[in-house]
């Protein structure tokens, strides 16, 4: 790995992570890591899947997996592809928590295009037989994403990923359990990636042998054309999305839904959500709900806010939980629609001052309308400083 001290100077918005590998603030500069990067190669469809699969990104965006932003005033990782959350700790965890499996539970997690291998899906059936737990999962790219179909009162609706559990039935036959949604938050960012991909694509082969160290010492090269997340667009899309799918997993045939988040997104989510305060639960666990109701101890709906880690050892980097909050789409509602409102509505908010910002803009136009600069008066004609006028 490379470090340095080019990090404290490199600009706003960077690439963080180029086809699953750290290149900023430390370069990963592994067998691994340069292997995957030269043959353009996503690390995690990969390893879900068992077959080398190319990133499947379009050409301008190539390779990037994580932006390294200040958008929240410190430097963190906003994910800019969804499949960068294929990460095996987390999706354990993630069915653990869904279907209700202990800790000591033999877990079998299995993208669904793997079960095109007979012996895959042989061994599959033997696991659901042996009443061993076994999960299978769709996924774009992965067999594709499930869908509710519209109704005349209803939107369509697909889901990130899908989890289902494999059961046998009261004959022996293979039957399908519940399902779990599994929603995972990327971030848009304003400009563009394409100079910094080509930039990049560049190092690799001009500074072959060299790519950590020419990379760490211009991280200029990440930032070419990037500029900040969309942040207010990324929230009022996901929102009403949240709302619709927390609502999909309290339904009995499901398992539950997990949105999950980057830390940078849940900090960026503080004002839309009015910054509301946490209870933390028994089992370590947190709980967003409304003042004076109590926690649930299974609610349907969670939240998994995570951080990326920057590990000079180990790459990929692995995606460590930060909070686990499990909440509904009531609180949710709450905290959106009510909470944060009357923070604005509040004496001295935002909106109590909104009629000084509208006259100001007015009084560009129309100058009367310019109130006095405070605390000046005017001198009277003919006084020194020091004199009364009589």
């Amino acid at each position: 790995m490379t470090g340095g001290g080019a990090a404290n100077k490199a600009a706003n918005n960077v690439i963080g992570e180029w086809f699953g590998h750290r290149v900023f603030p430390i370069v990963a500069e592994t067998p691994e890591s340069l292997s995957d990067q030269e043959a353009e190669r996503c690390p995690f469809i990969t390893r879900a899947t068992g077959k080398n699969t190319d990133c499947v990104k379009q050409k301008n965006s190539k390779g990037v997996c994580t932006i390294s932003s200040t958008s929240n005033g410190t430097r963190q990782d906003w994910l800019a592809c969804p499949f960068r959350a294929l990460d095996d700790s987390m999706l354990q965890d993630a069915a653990h928590r869904l279907f209700g499996y202990t800790a000591g539970d033999d877990v079998k997690i299995i993208a669904a295009t793997v079960l095109a291998d007979k012996g895959a899906a042989d061994e599959l059936r033997k696991r659901v037989a042996d009443g061993k737990p076994s999960i299978v999962y769709f996924q774009n790219k992965l067999g594709g994403e499930i869908s509710i179909s519209p109704t005349d009162r209803s939107p369509e609706f697909s889901f990130d990923a899908t989890m289902i559990e494999m059961k046998s039935d009261s004959g022996g036959a293979l039957t399908v359990g519940r399902y779990g949604i599994f929603e995972i938050q990327t971030m848009d960012f304003h400009g563009t990636y394409r100079k910094s991909v080509e930039l990049l694509r560049w190092a690799r082969h001009a500074h072959k042998g060299e790519f950590g160290e020419s990379v760490a010492s211009h991280p200029q090269w990440l930032a070419e054309g990037i500029e900040g997340p969309n942040i207010a667009n990324a929230f009022k899309r996901t929102f009403y999305q949240m709302m619709f799918k927390f609502q999909i997993g309290a339904h009995d045939a499901s398992a539950g839904c997990i949105f999950a988040i980057p830390r940078a997104v849940w900090e960026s989510w503080q004002r839309h959500l009015g910054r509301p305060d946490l209870v933390q639960h028994t089992d370590g666990t947190w709980r967003l709900v409304q003042d004076g109701q109590q926690p649930d101890d299974n609610p349907p709906a969670w939240i998994y806010v995570f951080d990326v880690e920057q590990s000079q050892t180990q790459t990929p980097n692995a995606l460590n939980l930060w909070r686990v909050i499990g909440t509904d789409a009531a609180a949710l509602s709450h905290y959106t629609l009510d909470v944060s409102p009357e923070a604005a509505l509040a004496t001295g908010g935002s909106v109590g001052r909104l009629r000084e910002t509208i006259t100001m803009r007015l009084a560009k136009y129309l100058p009367e309308l310019r109130p006095a600069p405070k605390g000046r008066q005017r001198k009277a004609s003919g006084v020194s400083p020091g004199q009364t006028k009589i």
